[in-house]
């Protein structure tokens, strides 16, 4: 048992018992983590924006893709597993058909939601688009707003 003076106390001395000592210091370890993986969190995105309401708010193939896409297929269309699998949309065979990447944006597949309910039909032309044409894909019929809405 340890005894510390209180300045808030006006000269009493509180007593601070092993179990309360033990529960300040995980308060203070779990304070120092959450900084440190905020300012984690802040370094990692930076020069990624929020689209406010419930669209998205990017114009471009590019600034979709950065925006809502990257997390998890990665920043080179990589994909990923961890807590999902998130397929590779590198060199991927599967977006031959402009209309497969168009269906899965508007209705999701397994753990990838229908994201393109957020999308205008521009919107989802143009992100289908970049990704048919970077990360090793090289499928340039191009996808049309028009192609979107009769998918819808």
């Amino acid at each position: 048992m340890t005894i510390h003076p209180s300045p808030l106390n006006s000269g009493r001395h509180v007593i601070m018992t092993t179990q309360s000592s033990r529960a300040l210091s995980r308060l203070t370890a779990t304070a120092a983590f959450s900084l440190f993986t905020l300012s984690g969190a802040l370094a990692d995105s930076a020069g990624v924006t929020f689209s406010s309401g419930n669209n998205f708010t990017e114009k471009t193939g590019e600034e979709l893709y950065a925006n809502v896409c990257a997390a998890c297929h990665m920043s080179e269309g990589q994909g990923a597993v961890g807590a999902g699998h998130y397929p590779a949309l590198a060199k991927n065979a599967n977006l031959e058909a402009s209309g497969y990447p168009i269906t899965i944006l508007l209705n999701g597949l397994k753990g990838m939601p229908p994201v393109g309910k957020m999308m205008s039909d521009d919107q989802i032309a143009a992100v289908v688009n970049y990704v048919r044409t970077h990360f090793g894909n090289n499928y340039e019929d191009a996808v049309t707003a028009e192609d979107v809405a009769g998918s819808r």
